[in-house]
């Protein structure tokens, strides 16, 4: 397999891996039998969007969503015209928040006439990148154990790869990544997970946006339009 983008330089080992092989074997046997999210030709849009040479910010999810029509293979994203899942309400709450000093309960005004499609922001070098890349209709975390050894390569190519990179790691799965980030040469930011079962602690309020752009800015790259979306 290869993306015919600057990711085939540093995946290429892994791509030409046998356990990479068997991940296909088992995805593809997957889509043959039941339903998975997202769509196959979605399973690598996250690359094919931000590669590797123009990534800023890593936000990392835990899989895609499992229901009809959401997934769109960029963590936490969805289509435009699909109604905004509960967590992603929360992020752009925080956004507004953050950048545009706009109340959580005045930021629902906005947020009911914003599109859930984060393209633009994985177009200004954000890899939206979930660390399983499917997952079952209906079955969180279905197809993690699968996925799971190709995306850790993934998080530690970018940080062997690159230099002040943004890592955005939301609740205690994503923390777990931290093992593959050189924290000397990356920025990591860390928060509680903005799911409703968790955004009162401490998601509000933890400024995500504007100190990716700060230090963007510190070290001499331009900073991220994150009100793009808008």
């Amino acid at each position: 397999m290869r993306l015919n983008n600057s990711w085939d330089r540093v995946l290429k080992d892994e791509f030409d891996s046998p356990y990479f092989r068997q991940i296909v074997q088992t995805v593809l046997k997957a889509y043959g039998e039941s339903t998975v999210y997202p769509p196959r030709g979605k399973v690598f849009n996250a690359f094919k969007l931000t590669e590797l040479d123009n990534v800023k910010c890593v936000i990392l999810g835990q899989d895609p969503y499992y229901g009809v029509g959401q997934a769109m293979g960029l963590s936490f994203s969805v289509p435009s015209g699909v109604r905004l899942p509960p967590t992603l309400v929360n992020i752009y709450k925080e956004m507004l928040n953050d950048l545009e000093g706009i109340d959580y309960i005045q930021a629902l005004n906005v947020i009911k006439d914003m599109s859930g499609d984060l393209t633009a922001w994985a177009q200004e070098g954000v890899l939206l990148l979930n660390s399983s890349l499917t997952v079952l209709a209906g079955k969180a975390n279905s197809h993690q154990d699968i996925w799971a050894p190709f995306t850790d390569k993934v998080i530690k190519a970018i940080s062997d790869n690159t230099e002040n990179v943004v890592f955005v790691l939301w609740g205690n799965y994503a923390k777990s990544k931290k093992i593959f980030i050189d924290a000397d040469k990356h920025c990591i930011l860390e928060s509680v997970h903005p799911s409703p079962l968790s955004v009162y602690g401490h998601f509000y309020g933890s400024k995500p946006f504007s100190k990716t752009n700060e230090y963007l800015i510190a070290h001499g790259k331009t900073p991220i339009d994150w009100l793009k979306i808008k």
